[in-house]
């Protein structure tokens, strides 16, 4: 049984509302929004310091979605955060939106970097956690989500090489590996190896979690943020599409479009969950 219950209500509740707002849509990122679901409870309903009433506040810690689709997934997050209403989700990805297809800081309150260019978030990460090094805010963390298929790019192994280099122990960074990318199996596009053995050889210190375990999830950044000498990285095994039916039995899910009616029974499904665990 997990010990944090009032984090597996909180993913069960974004799970929810990343779906009414895709359903809203009818089409978009449901299989990479639905497998980091856990990880944003685990973030933003215990680990980052963050202020919603408050959202610049300098010494907050940042989170880079640098898979910027899962964009739909850190709205719904900040709207149960309370940094937007939650109804305002139904704007995703339509003409004057604060919400777009891919994380933009310019645009959604609380989004703290632009993505949605694969490769680019690990740099921008690391000129986070440096920056917070040079200005003397020890207390505050950057965390990054990187794709799986995103490792593929050169600029992820040229970021690794930089945050080890640096020591950069305030940047905890994450591996959605949910084994898809955009056009395939990760392992047919480009196949990358061992994630643990490939951010070990960089200097990182790695572990790899079920990522769908909240209590290991957990446990991971705890461990990771005991130890001062190196970038974090947690290997999370999922799956793409978890929590939505029609994603998980679509192959490739990375971007789907579908009728209401077809996307209906994971969302009462998804609901159903939800009050299984409230009444837990």
């Amino acid at each position: 049984m997990e010990k944090n219950k009032e984090l597996r209500v909180f993913a069960e509740e974004i799970r929810v509302e990343t779906l009414k707002e895709l359903a809203n849509l009818g089409f978009g990122h449901v299989g990479g929004s639905m497998s980091v679901v856990e990880l944003l409870a685990v973030l933003y309903g215990k680990e980052m310091r963050i202020d919603p009433k408050n959202p610049q506040w300098a010494d907050r810690d940042k989170l880079v979605m640098s898979k910027g689709h899962a964009g739909p997934a850190v709205y719904a997050t900040l709207a149960l955060k309370g940094y937007f209403p939650k109804e305002d989700l139904l704007t995703l990805n339509q003409g004057g939106t604060n919400f777009p297809s891919h994380c933009d800081r310019l645009k959604t309150t609380g989004v703290d970097m632009t993505t949605g260019s694969l490769g680019q978030g690990i740099s921008t990460a690391c000129g986070l956690a440096l920056g917070n090094r040079i200005l003397g805010r020890n207390d505050a963390y950057t965390y990054l989500v990187l794709g799986d298929g995103e490792c593929d790019e050169g600029q992820i192994w040229e970021g690794a090489a930089f945050a080890a280099h640096q020591m950069l122990n305030n940047l905890i960074a994450f591996v959605d590996l949910n084994k898809q990318q955009l056009d395939g199996a990760c392992d047919d596009v480009l196949w990358m190896g061992d994630m643990v053995d490939k951010f070990q050889s960089f200097g990182w210190f790695v572990q790899k979690v079920n990522g769908h375990n909240i209590d290991e999830i957990v446990d991971a950044i705890a461990a990771g943020k005991a130890q001062d000498q190196k970038p974090v990285m947690i290997i999370l095994d999922t799956i793409k599409g978890n929590g939505c039916e029609l994603a998980e039995q679509t192959f490739p899910c990375h971007h789907i479009k579908f009728t209401y009616e077809q996307i209906a029974p994971s969302i009462a499904k998804a609901e159903a969950v939800l009050a299984e665990v409230r009444k837990a």
